[in-house]
């Protein structure tokens, strides 16, 4: 591209950034007066609160003036964080206002019109468009056309139009660093440039470099099923934070960032993509690991993490195994779910509420409230109903309290400042009579003695899902290859787990589903959105709950069925198979991404080889060194090595990774490697990554990519089993820029019994 060229560009992003410059002072003057504004408010409400509540003539007036400043209050922080987001965006575009261009020809306009498209959009004082948020409608041309006709949606409906020229930009510190045009949706120079640079603790949003597969995962709106299939480096995780930027877009009015829940495989992860919806002008969206989920939902019990189960999983033996399958099935929940519907009064496992030591309501007034209800109305109905009936009943009681001596005699003893307080509700305030403001006053101190058997009933404690669980247990059908002693034995290893206050994985969903559906409770109906990241790592009968328990959330499952940690290798037509048959789904819809861009081509194609299906990755065209498998015949030598490949690495790489099958190997080698450089031993509970040394197990290095890996041990006695595969698979394609595999002893036949070629690696081996 000619220098004039260059020159007219960079006058436009000039131009650009001059007004954005001038809207920056202009917003922040705005934004310093709604700041000062709300401060005023604010102390002016907490001056108020300090008005006199005692006095009856002053209640509804009071009340009143409250409530207006309150409602102020509320309207003058909405204007401040209005003005404030607005400040954020036009910083962010700062020094990078925009990243392409798309001249469009409409049908009997004599003249192409220039869009420069951006992370968020901005017009200039007479409301035109100096950039596009990439989200717009129009954007979506700069991401799936080509140049000649094309088409894109819009509210108003399917617009035509003439694609002249497609360009892309690299702009830093307000300076084209590079231009070029191109006819594809991202060129291959510009994600040469993006790929190959160093690594960092945080995720950055990709809106420069969304290929088209990806813009399709984005932009769908129709799916209440969307499962992505993404091969290691694909994007898949980076394309969906953007899908979320867009549907907060694109359904402003009826979606807010609360409305949407991401489950990510551990808070190392939640912190390594923080910051990508805050780049687009977005807040986050709530996140939450799957133990932090069920643990809010069994308190007093510790529930065990997904990495947890991952450590255990190498000690469990073949029965267990196959217990832990069953449990994990759709046909279990179902199981579930048949029980719970074809339970009978006497089945229930209710239990008596005490009241200081004595039955308030015993087991068989619950039994007979329940059995009074109509057969014909579903179980949660008829709990529901029965907890309906037990508040009537507990409300008698403390209507009759009301009149006892020690309840008068307990008024009768409250001071005037005592006897006011009870009349601050709005409620009470219209209480005028003395014998009224009586009866309701005892009332409230009846009330308040029996606060406990509320809350007992209140928090379902008349009845005991744990037992009902192991009711259930007891008598549900098994497999053919799961013998009744082995099964008797894992139920006594849950009553002894419970004794211990915790509970395993496999127990946790289905004893949850159980008790929503006799209870009817556990159901949030305001998550519209719900995304499901390391999907291959859940049961289907965690899915199956998940979507149970948010009705009206639309489902997004992403993940790699190749990087299972828990089990073979799946395909992913096996793994969709099993989905379809357990959710079911008005609008399905699946999306695969077979090209990896994270790591260099030899690494890439070194990984791909270990799968029997790894010819459908296609492999980014980004040059480097040959994977490198380094053999040592005992721990020593081994340790010697990795030091040497530490300090070679560290030359060239802000970090280096030492990935290890489980947590044991990682603090063996922390103990044991002494080196100059910093280094650090990750765990669960960890939530950033530092730079240099890092040493952890698989499991914490879900969803991130380093410089440089480490792939620990890949012998044939470490690595011995089929369904291993998928974790040295997931450790190889970390690596960005270096792989390394260091076995202590022969390499594990994973690796030399795959496709792999002896040209896609080099190999330094040593006995000593």
């Amino acid at each position: 591209m000619n220098s004039d060229e260059y020159h007219r560009e960079q006058q436009h992003v000039n131009f650009v950034l001059r007004e954005i410059n001038r809207q920056i002072k202009s917003v922040q003057n705005e934004y310093q007066k709604a700041h000062n504004s709300t401060k005023q408010v604010l102390q002016n409400y907490g001056n108020d609160t300090s008005v006199n509540y005692f006095e009856v003539d002053d209640r509804n007036e009071t009340m009143a003036e409250l409530e207006e400043q309150r409602w102020m209050a509320s309207e003058e922080m909405r204007v401040e964080k209005v003005v404030y987001n607005h400040l954020y965006k036009l910083e962010q575009l700062k020094g990078s206002p925009y990243f392409g261009r798309i001249d469009l020809k409409f049908p009997g306009e004599k003249h192409a019109l220039k869009l420069y498209i951006g992370t968020a959009s901005c017009v200039d004082a007479h409301d035109h468009f100096l950039v596009f948020d990439w989200r717009a409608p129009i954007a979506s041309v700069y991401y799936n056309g080509t140049l000649g006709k094309v088409a894109y949606k819009t509210p108003a409906g399917r617009q035509v139009t003439d694609l002249k020229k497609k360009r892309q930009f690299l702009i830093k510190d307000g300076k084209i660093r590079n231009m070029f045009d191109t006819n594809e949706i991202v060129g291959d120079e510009m994600l040469q440039h993006v790929l190959g640079q160093k690594n960092d603790h945080v995720m950055h949003n990709i809106v420069a470099t969304i290929q088209r597969d990806q813009n399709d995962i984005i932009r769908d709106t129709k799916s209440d099923l969307l499962v992505v299939q993404g091969v290691a480096g694909s994007g898949k995780t980076s394309a969906i934070l953007q899908r979320i930027a867009f549907l907060l877009y694109h359904d402003r009015k009826s979606l807010n960032v609360s409305q949407i829940l991401l489950f990510s495989p551990n808070r190392l992860f939640s912190h390594y993509i923080s910051d990508v919806l805050p780049s687009l002008g977005e807040h986050n969206m709530r996140q939450v690991t799957l133990a932090d989920f069920l643990s809010k939902r069994f308190e007093g019990l510790r529930v065990q993490t997904i990495f947890e189960r991952y450590e255990s999983s190498h000690t469990l033996s073949t029965e267990q195994l196959k217990i832990r399958k069953f449990k994990n099935s759709a046909a279990f929940m179902k199981a579930v779910k048949r029980y719970c519907r074809s339970l009978k009064a006497d089945q229930f496992a209710f239990s008596q509420i005490l009241y200081n030591g004595r039955i308030f309501f015993g087991k068989e007034t619950i039994k007979l409230l329940y059995e009074s209800q109509p057969a014909a109305v579903k179980p949660a109905d008829r709990f529901l109903n029965v907890k309906n009936d037990l508040i009537t009943m507990l409300k008698n009681r403390i209507d009759a309290e009301a009149d006892t001596k020690p309840i008068q005699k307990r008024v009768d003893n409250l001071t005037s400042d005592q006897y006011n307080e009870f009349f601050t509700t709005t409620h009470a305030k219209d209480i005028q009579s003395m014998s009224g403001q009586r009866h309701y006053i005892a009332y409230r101190i009846a009330k308040n003695h029996l606060a406990r058997v509320y809350n007992a009933i209140f928090n379902n404690e008349f009845f005991d899902p744990y037992i009902q669980y192991q009711d259930f247990l007891k008598q549900v059908k098994l497999p053919n290859d799961i013998s009744k002693a082995a099964w008797e034995k894992s139920i006594k290893e849950f009553s002894h787990q419970l004794e211990l206050h915790r509970l395993t994985l496999d127990n946790a969903t289905p004893l949850l589903y159980l008790r929503d559906l006799i209870t009817g409770e556990g159901l949030n109906h305001d998550i519209k959105y719900l995304f499901v990241d390391e999907m291959q790592d859940y049961s289907i009968a965690q899915l199956v709950y998940m979507k149970h328990a948010f009705p009206n959330a639309k489902l997004n499952l992403i993940g790699d069925s190749e990087q299972a940690l828990f089990k073979d290798v799946q395909a992913p037509q096996e793994l969709l198979k099993q989905l379809n048959n357990a959710l079911t789904a008005q609008h399905p819809r699946l999306i695969k991404l077979n090209r990896s861009y994270r790591s260099t081509y030899p690494i890439t194609n070194f990984a791909k080889s270990l799968l029997p299906d790894g010819n459908q990755i296609q492999p980014f065209n980004r040059s480097g060194d040959l994977p490198r498998i380094v053999i040592r015949y005992n721990w020593t030598s081994a340790i010697k090595a990795t030091k040497q490949i530490i300090r070679q690495q560290l030359k060239k790489n802000n970090t280096v990774a030492i990935l290890t099958k489980h947590l044991a190997e990682a603090k063996k080698i922390y103990t044991n490697l002494n080196i100059n450089v910093k280094k650090t031993l990750m765990s669960d509970s960890d939530r950033s990554l530092p730079q240099g040394v890092l040493i952890m197990p698989i499991y914490l290095a879900k969803g991130l990519e380093f410089d440089s890996v480490i792939a620990w041990n890949v012998s044939k006695d470490n690595y011995n089993q089929k369904r291993l595969l998928g974790t040295l698979y997931t450790i190889s394609t970390r690596a960005m820029h270096d792989l390394t595999l260091l076995s202590i002893g022969p390499v594990s036949p994973l690796i030399t019994k795959s496709h792999v070629s002896p040209k896609q690696f080099t190999i330094n081996h040593q006995f000593n």
